[in-house]
């Protein structure tokens, strides 16, 4: 029984392996964000001579989603493969090494992800806001609205998430007799 015991536990533990094509397929969707991105500031460059800075101020406002979206594909891919598969020790020494990397655990990879959350849905809403400021009666639109729900459903669950690891510091803290 205690050899079956073993090589389940063996077999459990080394599972976690299966994760690590997930986050090859983040690189990925990296290499295919940089792509986009590409495409985005040529469109950029396109607009500089506009008379319409709005259009100009959308695009640059879609590269900034971009690279928000860039932030938070690193910090699932780094925070998750070190948390979840295998610490990444060839970043160990490298003076290039983000500080909060092999510091975040999965509390504060929940927070980190509700804060980008909520930056790339302001950045909607401001986009929307502009295409708003074009047109003469400023009517609001059905998505607009929906897109305001959205973030406002963000920035709660944010307060929410952070509220809840606060009280589970104090009570552990309680718990432990600190």
């Amino acid at each position: 029984m205690k050899k079956f015991q073993h090589f389940l536990e063996v077999f459990i533990f080394g599972a976690r392996w299966l994760l690590a094509p997930l986050y090859i397929g983040l690189v990925g969707a990296l290499g295919l964000l940089l792509w986009r991105y590409t495409l985005e500031f040529i469109s950029l460059a396109q607009h500089i001579n506009s008379e319409d800075a709005h259009d100009f101020t959308l695009d640059l406002l879609g590269l900034l989603d971009l690279v928000l979206l860039g932030n938070l594909v690193i910090i699932v891919l780094f925070a998750g493969y070190e948390n979840f598969v295998s610490k990444i020790e060839i970043a160990e020494g490298s003076t290039d090494r983000p500080s909060w990397m092999g510091t975040i655990d999965f509390s504060g990879l929940k927070l980190k992800l509700i804060g980008s959350l909520v930056a790339l849905s302001v950045i909607e809403l401001l986009k929307d806001f502009i295409e708003l400021s074009k047109l003469e009666h400023g009517d609001v639109g059905q998505g607009t609205i929906w897109r305001i729900i959205i973030h406002l459903t963000f920035v709660v669950s944010g307060v929410l998430f952070a509220v809840m690891d606060r009280l589970s510091e104090i009570g552990g803290k309680h718990s432990s007799g600190d």
